[in-house]
């Protein structure tokens, strides 16, 4: 067992000065220093969410962890779900403490991918817009297509708060009263999807195939249900270690993702916390809303069929030449 460089909240600390993972910019000391200092504006929107994590162990490929491994101390908190897609129960970690936060630190869990629901009630409590710009695109790109998001959530009634995703893109987030269906918050996301392309269809596209964007910003209208999205402060795996970050909707044509690091950020928050000033209070989803999106197909699922009638029709057409 590795000797410990530091034990703090009880947390024993290994390895600080070894790099996070390659083009990092950073270590593991600096992962812990930041989840320390912002540890206070993280765990709110961590709290009694099933979380899976993104780790990069030192010379090997990161990973995705869903199921907390068995050496987790007793002391970390825990739920056990039932996961659909791959029919077994899961162990998740509940980040809701600092010692927790640490813990996960010291395991090089760079990044962190809450659930969009809480342990009880159980149902969905965000919709969530992943806007992805197009390879090569300016941020600025990016920024336009969330406005567009923006004007469809406003005409429908509803609120969201920006951030970047600690990559390239952006994601707007509504927060939603307790306890509503999984499929009820899919069919409103896709609706809100389908209304912010009919307002500028030039700009943002809904097409979840990507030869069919043609440039566009991909308006990812498919984040629900068991989905995850890293949250509000979440380090990335990214060259320079960027993290996810609260941007004032008057601020977004002023900022880049790489202006947002662990090494940056912290500084650049002071004693604020913008995503809790930003984030509206939760609201109920409006029906008429709800109603269209029932109507629109779910993207995967008519990706899926698109793309089997695509390969027969290539098949057909190499047959009749």
């Amino acid at each position: 067992m590795a000797k410990p460089d530091e034990v703090r909240e009880g947390v024993s600390l290994t390895n600080l000065d070894q790099e996070l993972f390659a083009d990092a910019g950073a270590t593991k000391r600096d992962l812990v220093d930041y989840f320390d200092a912002v540890s206070d504006r993280l765990l709110p929107v961590l709290r009694d969410r099933p979380l899976s994590v993104m780790r990069v162990l030192r010379g090997q490929d990161a990973f995705m962890q869903k199921n907390l491994p068995k050496y987790t101390p007793e002391w970390v908190p825990r739920a056990k779900l039932w996961a659909e897609s791959s029919q077994r129960t899961v162990t998740y970690g509940l980040c809701n403490d600092r010692r927790t936060l640490l813990w996960f630190g010291n395991q090089r869990a760079v990044e962190l991918h809450p659930a969009l629901t809480r342990v009880e009630p159980i149902g969905q409590t965000d919709l969530i817009m992943d806007l992805d710009p197009p390879e090569g695109a300016d941020f600025g790109v990016a920024v336009a297509a969330a406005r567009l998001v923006r004007q469809a959530l406003s005409d429908a009634g509803l609120a969201g708060a920006l951030k970047t995703s600690g990559s390239k893109g952006v994601h707007v987030f509504v927060p939603l009263v307790p306890g509503l269906s999984f499929e009820d918050v899919a069919a409103a996301t896709r609706a809100i999807g389908a209304r912010a392309e009919r307002i500028d269809p030039q700009l943002a596209t809904t097409a979840f195939i990507r030869e069919d964007r043609h440039g566009k910003v991909f308006l990812d209208s498919t984040r629900a249900g068991g989905a995850t999205v890293a949250v509000v402060y979440s380090p990335r795996i990214r060259p320079g270690t960027p993290v996810s970050f609260p941007v004032r909707w008057a601020d977004a044509d002023n900022v880049t993702p790489a202006d947002f690091t662990v090494k940056t950020a912290v500084e650049l928050l002071g004693s604020a916390d913008p995503w809790a000033e930003e984030l509206p209070e939760p609201q109920e989803l409006p029906a008429d809303l709800v109603a269209e999106g029932h109507t629109i197909p779910v993207a995967r699922v008519a990706a899926m069929h698109e793309g089997k009638r695509r390969a027969r029709a290539r098949r057909e057409s190499g047959e009749s030449q």
